[in-house]
């Protein structure tokens, strides 16, 4: 069996790719990379100014261009953006060049987590409170058939590092 040297880590905005990825690659004596500060750096702007001054199309294109540099990266665990794997042949390169872990989150959970943040996220910058769980059931439903192509599902609220590991123990390269 292959082990693998790269963990993408997959799941909606606020289901804790990042704090996840950095704790796991921490646990792993591993790199770690956010996708979000790829971006940022290879376009120069920050994520809300590059949806703001050249769209959503534009940052998807830089999105799967930063995705593409963790090639050569091993020993590495990679936070995703949301929809970093519905867009162009994103999740199947992610699924040939390492192990993906959804963060699964109920619509609910991942309102509580995002009531506060919609200044940061270009996506609900303009959605109403009242809208929010309406829009993440909505959104979560269109990407599930790309999230749920993930390696290994796990619960993204119950889930520790712990945890985490017991289910990919077997599957990377230590």
């Amino acid at each position: 069996m292959h082990k693998a040297r790269k963990i993408y880590l997959i799941g909606f905005m606020g289901s804790g790719k990042s704090t996840t990825g950095k704790n796991l690659a921490s646990y792993l004596n591993w790199s770690f990379i956010d996708i979000d500060d790829r971006i940022e750096s290879i376009a120069d702007m920050k994520i809300q100014d590059i949806f703001s001054q050249k769209g959503e199309t534009y940052f998807r294109q830089i999105e799967s261009e930063a995705l593409l540099s963790t090639l050569s990266e091993s020993d590495t665990v990679i936070s995703t953006g949301g929809g970093t794997p519905c867009f162009g042949s994103n999740m199947n390169f992610m699924l040939e060049n390492g192990l993906t872990i959804y963060l699964k989150m109920t619509p609910s959970d991942l309102e509580r987590r995002l009531l506060n943040s919609p200044d940061e996220r270009p996506l609900l910058k303009d959605i109403a409170r009242k809208d929010l769980r309406k829009f993440i059931s909505s959104k979560l439903t269109e990407r599930e058939e790309w999230y749920a192509m993930a390696t290994i599902i796990a619960d993204g609220l119950n889930t520790g590092i712990p945890g985490l590991y017991s289910l990919i123990k077997n599957r990377i390269r230590e």
